[in-house]
Parts: C-alpha cells; structure tokens; sequence
C-alpha cells in the first residue's frame, strides 16, 4: 500500500496545458494561467490520492439459485445483520394521530415526524434521544427542517410557523397560507412552499425576505419536489401536467404533460437527470429530464402516493399499505422490485431515504417504521458537504460558512453551468441568429411605419406647433419680464437700495398692511 501511495503521489508534470501559450505575449497572463493550471492539476492529483482512503463500496442482497431478493424480509434480515444494523429496523406506534410526514437532515442524523392531528416530534433516530415532542391541536400538513437541525417548518392548518429544536415557536409566516408542501434549498436558504390558493412561494429564512411568489394557474397543488442538480422546483398538477419553476420567473420554466390524472407524488434523482412520477391513472412513469421524453412505464394496482429516489439510484414506490424498491429503474425495464415491503392495515403516506445511510423511513397511518435497504445510501461522504458525525463547534462553523456561500435566487436556472460562462460566437452569428428569429416573427416583411393624425388639435400638439416654429408667445414674454422685475426689486431690498418715490420697508408696514385690508 505504501508503494502505491507513493508511486500515486508522484507528479505528473507531462500533461499538456489546457490552454496553449505561446501565442500569448503578456508575461503577467502567462504566469497567471500557468499558476491557475497548476492548481487544478495538484486538485486532480489529490483527488486520485484519496481513493485509497475511501475503501467502502456498495453491497446489494444477493440471492442464491431461486431465491428472489423480493422475499427476504426485514425479520430475517435483523437476525442475519450486524447488532448496529439491527437497531435500524424498528417500527412506533402512534395510531392515535396519523398519518405521518417524515423528513430527515442533510447528513441523516435526526428525524422529523408531523402526524395529521398536531404531533410533531424531532429525535434522533439512531440513538433514540428525543429532541421534542408537542401538539399543536391543530392540522399538520407538512413537515421540514430548515438549513439543520436547530430550526424546523411545520405547514399546520392556515399559516407555516418556524419552531426551534426545543419545540418554541419562533415564527408564523403569515404570506404562506394553506400550505399543502414544503422543501428547502440548503444553498439557497429558501422555503418553498405551496398550497390550496395555488401559489408557489420562497422565502429566505436568513433575512426573512419574500422572495417571490408565483401563480401557477391550475389550482391546488398537493404534490412538490426539488431538482438538487440545479434547484429548480417541480410541481404536480391536477390536470396531469408538471410544472418547472425557479424564483426569478414568473411562468414556468417547463410545462409536462404527464398523467391522464392527477399527479400524485413525484421524485428527482441526486444527478438532475431522471423525474419519477405517479398519478390517479395507476401509472408509474419514469422521465429523462434532459430531453423531457418518458424512458420507462409501470402500473401499479394502487396509485402510488409517495416517491422517493436514494443517492445510489434505487427508486422506493409506497402504494396502498406497500412499498416497493426497484434496483436500475432507470436504465432499464425491470420485471421485478428489488425488495419490497407490506404495513399491515395502514396505508403508507410518506417514504423517504436516509441519507448516507442504507435505511427508508416510512410514515403511515398507524405511526413511522423504518427498513433496512442494502445499497440505497452513499457509502463515502464528504465532511465539508454533511458530516455524520458533526459536533456542535462543527455544526457552528458549518452554518457560518454555508451563510458566507449562499448563493443568490436569480442564478437558479435549468443549466447551473451557464453561470459564468462567455458566448464565444462572433457578431456576425450572432446577428444573422436575430435576422433569423425577427424573420420568423414578422412573415411578411418589414413593419411599416405611418404617421397618424389623430389629436392634431390638442393642446399638446399646439404647444409643440409653437416651439417648432420659434412662434413668440406675448403672455410668456409678459410673464418672465415680470419675474425679473420682482427679482431685481428683492435684491435691492436686500442691499437697502431704495428707488425714488419709494419709502424704506420697516416693521409698522405690517400693521399698515392689516389696516387696509380691515378698510
């Protein structure tokens, strides 16, 4: 290992430049550029040095001769896993107030349960410490967390309120209102929510701002997911249709036809290129976002009314009191699910996988479970992204860092590539490109331009007559000859000038000026 190590640790400095330069003359550019390729490939070489330090790989079931990995079950597999691994499968009973919504932190740590009837709860799930845990006697429609685990959005019967990881309320967002939806944008710091009216709306929980707020035209929406490639917004219609938004648009980016029937959940894997989605129609449809075309169809006996797609591409369908996971559903048809699992007399809400971690969470009617999924999580992380183990100085300077890095609404777009960029196109392309595009607008020709002579009497049409043809105006004349005259006579006044025939201003004028309008 250590020769590998140091054989991998050698430079490579034959690697021909990214950018020729010996057409370039200016020494300070030159020097600049060679600096700037150094660093990349000194990244580059760090970055294959650290594939010795990341040994985990993915481990699937595997099945052996007829045996079919969809009939392993969570009870075999707690006897046949590790004690750790075990914990990990476990199932809460609270009946008395679901169905639950579930949502866990970036790095998987802790969990968020909001039932129907005003529970909500926040603990960690792995070492069962419990955060808090109150009722707010009142309809919870949604639950989320916010940048961490310190502060969480709870969409409860008329307004979204901010609570704390002690369960305080520190905020009621009055703009949200009927919110059915909610998801953040980490690098953002956005919650989008929507709801009942129909309208899409961000707000900006560093500064408290509005960002925007968008009318999406086609009525209630029950049904939100975001991009993580490129943070665009996908939104799941009545009509069947899915709707792309970002901030700084008021229309939508990209509008799909879908489903024959409502849509009713949908999901977009970690890479920004495959949507799943599902709707009332009992079909289960799998998307390339890049060319908006349908890549894989399923049925599902039950419309299916929760999606979620793992880091690692497995894609977790809760139908009816069913889930199924399916293993390459994206690349190709598959005739039967990877694993699958029945909750018995309780029909699944939520699912939602963990992050970094091989593990689904479910909310149902009679409480949340949680499964063992091989092969669903990441299995090397990146601290700076999301660290597992984070400590509390950790988690301090993280936020302070992901503030200093947040990037602004407007740069949401379809391709984040384009930030940054330079069109390379010369002038002339780029002027025969709008030649082409105001020829296809205007069909016949060039747009004419005709005088009309309508208001030729008005009064602005006079005056301007007047300027037009240097006409003296005697009342204008009269008018500025009277100014000068009373700006001359203040100045005088001023100086104590006084004209013959005309006595000197003092204070018994006032009251001389009284008594005359008195008379």
């Amino acid at each position: 290992i250590r020769s590998l190590i140091q054989k991998r640790s050698t430079p490579n400095r034959d690697i021909d430049p990214l950018i020729p330069l010996q057409n370039i003359k200016d020494k300070k550019l030159k020097s600049r550029i060679k600096k700037t390729e150094s660093r990349f490939q000194d990244a580059a070489e760090k970055a294959e040095k650290l594939e010795m330090i990341l040994p985990e790989e993915i481990g699937y079931l595997e099945a052996e001769g007829m045996e079919k990995t969809y009939n392993f079950r969570q009870e075999e597999l707690a006897k046949n896993v590790d004690i750790n691994t075990s914990k990990k499968i476990f199932n809460l009973d609270l009946k008395d107030f679901g169905p639950y919504s579930i949502d866990y932190t970036r790095n998987g740590r802790n969990l968020l349960i909001g039932g129907k009837k005003g529970h909500i709860a926040a603990f960690d799930w792995q070492t069962g410490k419990l955060g808090f845990e109150l009722h707010v006697k009142e309809t919870v429609r949604d639950v989320h967390w916010l940048h961490n685990e310190t502060l969480l959005a709870a969409a409860q019967k008329k307004y979204v309120y901010i609570y704390d990881n002690r369960g305080l309320e520190i905020h009621r967002l009055k703009n949200h209102i009927e919110v059915n939806k909610l998801d953040f944008l980490p690098y953002h710091y956005l919650l989008a929510s929507v709801g009942n009216a129909g309208y899409l709306k961000y707000q900006d929980t560093s500064t408290g701002q509005l960002v925007a707020e968008h009318r999406t035209k086609l009525g209630a929406c029950h049904v939100m997911a975001q991009n993580p490639h490129n943070a665009v917004m996908h939104l799941g219609h009545g009509n069947g249709t899915v709707t792309l938004w970002s901030p700084s648009m008021t229309t939508p980016l990209v509008k799909m036809l879908c489903h024959k029937g409502p849509v009713q959940a949908l999901a977009v894997d970690r890479g920004g290129n495959y949507m799943a989605t599902s709707g009332l129609d009992g079909q289960l449809k799998i998307w390339d976002i890049r060319k908006y075309g349908v890549v894989q169809e399923y049925y599902t006996p039950t419309p299916a009314s929760s999606l979620s797609i793992s880091q690692m591409g497995l894609l977790a369908v809760g139908w009816g009191p069913h889930v199924s996971i399916w293993k390459d559903a994206f690349k190709t048809k598959q005739q039967s699910p990877y694993m699958v699992h029945n909750q018995p007399s309780s029909a699944v809400h939520d699912v939602q996988f963990v992050p970094y971690d091989d593990v689904l969470g479910l909310g149902h009617g009679k409480g949340i479970s949680s499964m063992v999924v091989p092969g669903a999580g990441e299995p090397n992380y990146d601290s700076l992204e999301a660290n597992v183990f984070q400590t509390k100085k950790q988690r301090q300077e993280m936020e302070v860092h992901s503030l200093l890095d947040k990037l602004q609404p407007h740069m949401i777009t379809l391709d984040p590539t384009v930030v940054g960029k330079m069109d390379r196109a010369s002038k002339d392309v780029i002027s025969k490109e709008r030649q082409e595009e105001y020829d296809e607008a205007h069909p016949k020709g060039p747009i004419e331009l005709r005088n009309k002579a309508r208001g030729k009497n008005s009064s602005l049409k006079r005056f301007l007559r007047k300027k037009q043809h240097n006409v003296v105006d005697q009342r204008k004349l009269d008018a500025m000859a009277k100014l000068e005259k009373e700006k001359l006579i203040r100045v005088k006044r001023a100086r104590g000038e006084v004209e013959e025939g005309e006595k000197p201003f003092t204070t018994l004028d006032i009251f001389a000026g009284k008594k005359a309008k008195t008379n």
